[in-house]
């Protein structure tokens, strides 16, 4: 996950869509308590890095177009089924490019980033036991937001309030680690749009849409753990803007997340 400015902005971003629809409720109830990717689950990560550490998404042009690939024209990733759930996390992806993305991607649709009980819950599944402190300052982001929108600081989503996020699109590069496997650690953004209904509105107006955050995740104990350690955090990139009609988001690797058939 990123950091405090990152967080910052993403509470804007959150709070101009949503305040209208916390604000409702509180009025109205008060607050209850890849084929893309060559997947092998059996072992070492299938697509490596290349020499210049990314792991190169790979599309199939049509064959009767000279049109540039693009996020939309290309193949999506397939994302792996998770084998159970731990603290309200998804766990169980294999030890793969296409794991390591499903991981991150079914954490972030499922984060309770309004409930800072759930979010340290899940938090506690999924980390890395090497990023002191990392749990605390998310937490500490959650109860940010939760402020900023007017609720106490700790507690549950506003009753009546139901929360979806989407990931649309992943960039995935691998970062270096002399003492892991190439492979191992990875860094990944997403593109992700997020929307809240009420029973008495079942569409969001303003929804946040194509908004960027990333993860560091590295096998660790047999799953994908998030990290920040600061060996990993100085090699992050920062991608160009995702737009599924671009090509220089293509070359850039942003690929598409398929969810179900």
């Amino acid at each position: 996950m990123d950091n405090h400015e990152r967080g910052a902005r993403r509470a804007k971003l959150l709070l101009a869509g949503l305040a209208v629809l916390v604000v409702g409720a509180l009025t109205a109830g008060g607050i209850t308590a890849y084929s893309l990717i060559d997947d092998d689950s059996s072992g070492t990560p299938a697509a490596g890095p290349t020499a210049t550490g990314e792991v190169k998404p790979t599309g199939s042009a049509s064959a009767d177009s000279g049109a540039e690939m693009t996020p939309e024209r290309a193949k999506k990733v397939s994302l792996n089924a998770p084998t159970g759930q731990k603290g309200g996390a998804s766990i169980g992806f294999p030890h793969s490019p296409g794991g390591a993305i499903s991981a991150v991607v079914h954490f972030w649709e499922e984060y309770a980033w309004m409930d800072d009980q759930k979010a340290r819950q899940q938090l506690e599944v999924v980390t890395s036991p090497d990023a002191t402190g990392y749990i605390d300052r998310q937490i500490s982001e959650v109860r940010k937001l939760r402020e900023g929108a007017g609720l106490p600081a700790s507690g549950g989503t506003p009753a009546g309030i139901t929360f979806t996020t989407t990931v649309d699109a992943v960039r995935m590069r691998s970062l270096a680690d002399d003492d892991l496997p190439r492979g191992d650690v990875v860094h990944i953004w997403l593109s992700f749009d997020r929307y809240a209904i009420t029973p008495e509105k079942a569409t969001d107006d303003n929804p946040v849409k194509d908004d960027t955050t990333d993860f560091i995740v590295k096998w660790q104990d047999g799953a994908w753990k998030i990290t920040d350690e600061a060996a990993y955090v100085g090699q992050r990139t920062f991608p160009v803007a995702y737009d599924p009609d671009s090509p220089f988001a293509w070359r850039d690797q942003w690929v598409q997340v398929r969810h179900g058939d």
